[in-house]
């Protein structure tokens, strides 16, 4: 442990299990633990980190605001003022903050928390098995013809058929970070012949992957993909990286799937593109807008999966978040590289 990360306070900013909250009071170097679950967020759903905002006096406000200020850490975002803690950070005593989405590029440019100098790292890599898993399923629903099945069981009506397989097609994998890795392991142990589109100033070796492709390759690798799973963060680069013309460049009855964010895909364009027959299927756990306004024809498409951002929750992710927030902390005592740390530049 160094002097200068010694008797570490810890702000604790959304709802965490007891036991949860007594492993990292127990984790050296800290020195106090500040979680106050009554002035937190209400939990809607387990290892829910927005939750439902309580109606606290000026004095529980007060309060949290003191408590926030203490932090030379924080476990999650400052749920009150996130943008406040520039301020808290410019002044000083917050050093840094453990996210819980891996996804927070636009979250910290919204915020100016991008700007302000406070170490941030993220949950990269806790939620790549649940994704690769909805990956997975959702590609399979479409290829396996799951809403034809469904129909024809709803009308009672038992004739054979035949159906396509998954093992054999090609998948392009957008993003070849935590998920997308694990995303490409996935299909590649069920027999799909796997692609990735990575930075394109960055090399890739990824277990699964037959390809790896730039955006300049985009267009004309996307004739010969019969699945695209979206992994890719949301940066200037991916914003709207799937647009018209590349939906139209998929063969007919590809497959979309996007695990990423909705503004990386062109909505519009997607709805003309599943009404019209064009692709097979799409299976969403992100939308261009969220919630997905109810009048949105996305719900009531039968070649729609719809997800409400729940893809990556499992019941065990408070655990993992913790395992990986105590390991960044040993590296931040030793003053080493910590994990997932968010590049202001890269967006994520």
């Amino acid at each position: 442990m160094t002097e200068s990360t010694a008797g570490l306070t810890i702000v604790i900013g959304s709802y965490l299990e007891a036991d949860l909250v007594a492993r990292i009071a127990a984790a050296p170097p800290v020195a106090r633990v500040a979680y106050e679950p009554d002035l937190l967020p209400v939990p809607r759903y387990r290892c829910d980190h927005n939750g439902r905002r309580r109606d606290l006096s000026e004095a529980d406000l007060a309060r949290w605001r003191s408590i926030a200020a203490s932090a030379d850490v924080f476990f999650d975002f400052d749920w009150l003022d996130p943008a406040g803690m520039a301020d808290l950070a410019k002044n000083g005593r917050l050093r840094w903050v453990q996210a819980t989405s891996a996804g927070i590029g636009a979250f910290m440019q919204r915020t100016g928390l991008d700007r302000s100098g406070l170490t941030a790292t993220t949950a990269g890599g806790i939620h790549a098995v649940p994704l690769a898993e909805f990956a997975v399923m959702g590609a399979l629903h479409f290829v396996k013809g799951v809403p034809d099945l469904r129909r024809r069981q709803q009308a009672r009506h038992w004739e054979r058929y035949t159906t396509r397989q998954l093992a054999g097609q090609r998948a392009l994998v957008v993003g070849l970070g935590g998920v997308g890795r694990r995303v490409a392991a996935s299909f590649a142990a069920l027999g799909v012949e796997v692609w990735g589109l990575g930075r394109d100033d960055r090399s890739y070796d990824v277990d699964g992957l037959t390809k790896v492709i730039t955006r300049h390759d985009l267009d004309a690798a996307l004739p010969s993909v019969e699945i695209v799973v979206l992994a890719a963060p949301l940066t200037e680069e991916t914003e709207g990286l799937m647009g018209r013309r590349q939906l139209g460049l998929l063969p007919p009855g590809a497959v979309l799937v996007n695990v990423a964010r909705g503004q990386i895909v062109d909505e519009h364009a997607l709805i003309d593109a599943l009404q019209a027959g064009a692709l097979g299927g799409a299976c969403l756990d992100v939308f261009a807008t969220e919630p997905l306004p109810a009048d949105s024809p996305l719900w009531e498409m039968d070649n729609v999966i719809v997800s409400p951002h729940s893809a990556s929750t499992v019941a065990t992710e408070n655990e993992a978040l913790t395992d990986l927030f105590i390991d960044n902390l040993a590296r931040f005592a030793d003053n080493r590289l910590l994990r997932n740390r968010y590049e202001p530049a890269d967006g994520y």
